[in-house]
């Protein structure tokens, strides 16, 4: 009995002599968040992040930069819808290369005066990246100037169409279709242009047209220049590495000027 009693006390004093165990700090008891509610439909709304991709900048150019329907060069202001700002713009730009620098506000059909002027009189075109550093060389087309190109008999013939829903990815054989047999190839996510399946669906259109050299970029007339542009970084695989050698871009061709005496429309 005098045994128990004294192994009964060496417990007591094991146990008393133990350390306690630390309390938990109270931010764990913080609950965990709850998952997020998303489906794979959800994913039609969400577009991948796409790294913009293009040509350095070109420096020995003249800068053209766009305000509607109005442009400054220099320090000089024109209004290319007027004959006599066309006849000035095009001694200015005359031989020489050309950097096209968007706003955020002026749509293609603004600029059909102004890019007809460039087509005629420039030796070169380039459209600025508004988000980045990259730059584009355009070879320009008005609406009869795209049907030309579209009559030659070549393979591909492939092109851009640039809707407020997506981008349309035609070719001579039909269209590349998309998640909605009647909507457009890339359709626009969350209101957002879908930049990174572009570049994805052109890289395919390359492997089926390896001969083809060169692409149409055919904005709605009415599409921001600046979205126009960075449609543009669709087509590079890598800057400065492009699918395509010769990037089209079409515009609309320039209302003619009025004829004195003549009827409304003609």
């Amino acid at each position: 009995m005098r045994l128990e009693r004294v192994l009964w006390a060496a417990m007591v004093l094991a146990v008393g002599c133990t350390e306690e165990k630390p309390a938990e700090p109270l931010s764990s008891l913080k609950p965990a968040p709850l998952p997020v509610l998303a489906s794979e439909e959800d994913a039609r709304f969400q577009v991948a992040p796409a790294e913009v991709y293009g040509e350095p900048v070109p420096g020995k150019v003249l800068r053209v930069e766009l305000a509607g329907e109005s442009v400054q060069l220099g320090g000089e202001r024109f209004v290319p819808t007027r004959p006599e700002d066309q006849a000035r713009l095009r001694e200015r730009v005359k031989e020489r290369g050309v950097l096209l620098v968007p706003d955020a506000d002026t749509f293609l059909a603004q600029t059909s005066e102004l890019l007809a002027v460039l087509r005629e009189s420039a030796s070169e075109v380039w459209l600025l990246h508004p988000d980045a550093p990259a730059a584009y060389r355009l070879v320009l087309r008005d609406e009869q100037g795209f049907q030309a190109w579209l009559a030659e008999a070549a393979p591909g013939k492939l092109r851009i169409i640039q809707r407020q829903d997506g981008f349309e990815l035609t070719t001579s054989v039909g269209k590349l279709p998309g998640p909605d047999a009647n909507g457009p190839s890339v359709p626009v996510r969350g209101g957002k242009q879908d930049i990174a399946t572009l570049r994805k669906g052109l890289g395919r259109l390359k492997g089926r047209f390896t001969t083809s050299e060169d692409i149409c970029l055919v904005p709605s007339f009415g599409t921001e220049l600046a979205q126009a542009a960075r449609a543009l970084s669709g087509v590079y695989a890598a800057p400065g590495e492009p699918y395509f050698e010769t990037l089209c871009f079409i515009y609309p061709t320039p209302r003619a000027p009025a004829v004195a005496g003549a009827p409304a429309g003609q």
